[in-house]
């Protein structure tokens, strides 16, 4: 079996998404996710120019040796634009291997570990009756973790706030990347945002109690010493994760987090390889790796990562809001389903025009995901319908504080 053809396609059902379609001479198609929300483009020239090339006459079946060319024969490792490459070739190759082989992907990783994958959605208010209603909504939908983000008074616009609108008009939802000329501008004042976050908690336990498990997403704007002075605030409340406390590029920061807290961490949907969790994951100073399969060179590494931190004894939370594709999901779901160390998976439903571009095998009922049991990642692509949606331009918002200083987003 020989590559013949890699496709890069761009289409923009809801937002934008970039997908790599790999043929064989066999044609045995295989799709894998490149998108890097805001910054697709450059991905989508990354894989034209200087993948796809490399890729024609290649045996899709060396998965390990492709990965590893890719990865070592561009002298300039790592960064989120050469990951994201790199994953869309590899899980484009392991949808083609697992279609060969007549099986569901997991089923070539071992097989499946559990029958259903613990996903969490996403509740957001302006006030807390708006928030209560959102929960009771995901509640209904059958989630069983639900992570709570709110409005702080004083700041116009926060992240994950599905009711506050956009720069653009819209509601903000699950989408913050928006379809304007420029990045909208956000506020932000993390004294605020920490005397207000507890009594938010406080009230959502008081209404629905113990047992539900509540996330939290504090999105890098802390400082260490914040991050650890929220962490406490936080501990009477039980929360399953506190999610990028501090930006953790600088690894050695959450000594001090794991000083003054015993709330669980969650780190890493803006990491991209091993190499940006040794210290977190030697020094246990995290509990969940948030990594995208998208992002971190797709399931090769994604699977080596966890088998590094399941020595540790941390466990998974992979990345997965409506930014990573149906593929770049699904793809996910597989590696949830057969590693051991499963944590907890995020689950965004795409749109309408999304499901549409592409179809899906994978389900969520009662609270679980599985990726199906279709040969492949259980993912097609419609070609005439991606080309009804062309690519937009979308960008991220950026935070200042009250002085002007641009801030952490």
């Amino acid at each position: 079996m020989k590559i013949v053809a890699a496709d890069v396609i761009v289409s923009s059902p809801d937002r934008n998404f970039v997908t790599l379609k790999i043929t064989t001479d066999d044609g045995v198609t295989g799709l894998g996710d490149g998108t890097l929300n805001g910054r697709e483009l450059s991905v989508v020239s990354y894989l034209r120019d200087h993948v796809v090339p490399l890729l024609i006459g290649r045996d899709p079946h060396r998965i390990e040796d492709t990965w590893q060319f890719l990865y070592r024969s561009a002298y300039w490792r790592r960064g989120p634009v050469t990951m994201a490459a790199i994953a869309a070739v590899d899980v484009a190759l392991w949808d083609i291997k697992a279609k060969a082989a007549g099986m569901p992907l997991y089923q070539l990783l071992g097989g499946a570990s559990r029958t259903g994958i613990m996903a969490y959605g996403h509740a957001s208010g302006r006030d807390l009756p708006e928030l209560f209603d959102s929960i009771r909504t995901h509640l209904a939908l059958g989630y069983r973790s639900i992570r709570v983000q709110t409005s702080v008074p004083g700041i116009n616009a926060v992240y994950g706030v599905a009711a506050q609108p956009n720069a653009d008009g819209r509601r903000y939802d699950y989408e913050p990347a928006q379809r304007t000329p420029l990045p909208a501008e956000e506020d932000w004042d993390t004294r605020a945002y920490l005397r207000h976050l507890p009594g938010v908690f406080e009230a959502v336990r008081n209404e629905f109690g113990p047992e539900l498990p509540l996330l939290h997403d504090g999105h890098h704007r802390m400082t260490p010493i914040q991050a650890a002075r929220l962490g406490k605030a936080l501990e009477p409340y039980d929360l399953f994760w506190l999610e990028d406390c501090t930006p953790a590029e600088n690894q050695e920061a959450l000594r001090l987090v794991r000083q003054h807290t015993t709330t669980p961490l969650a780190i890493g949907e803006v990491f991209n390889t091993v190499w940006d969790y040794q210290t977190l994951i030697r020094e246990q100073l995290i509990d969940y790796v948030r990594s995208a399969v998208t992002h971190t060179g797709g399931i090769t590494a994604m699977r080596k990562l966890l088998d590094f931190a399941a020595q540790y004894q941390i466990k998974s939370g992979i990345h997965g809001p409506t930014d990573i594709s149906p593929v770049g999901m699904a793809a996910a779901l597989h590696l949830d389903l057969a590693i051991h160390n499963f944590g907890i998976q995020e689950y965004m439903p795409h749109g309408r025009l999304t499901n549409e571009v592409f179809r899906q095998s994978f389900t969520f009922a009662d609270g679980y995901l599985h990726p199906g049991d279709q040969p492949g990642i259980g993912v097609e692509l419609d070609e005439q319908a991606a080309a009804r949606f062309p690519y937009v331009a979308a960008y991220l918002p950026f935070n200042r504080l009250k002085d002007g200083t641009v801030h952490d987003w």
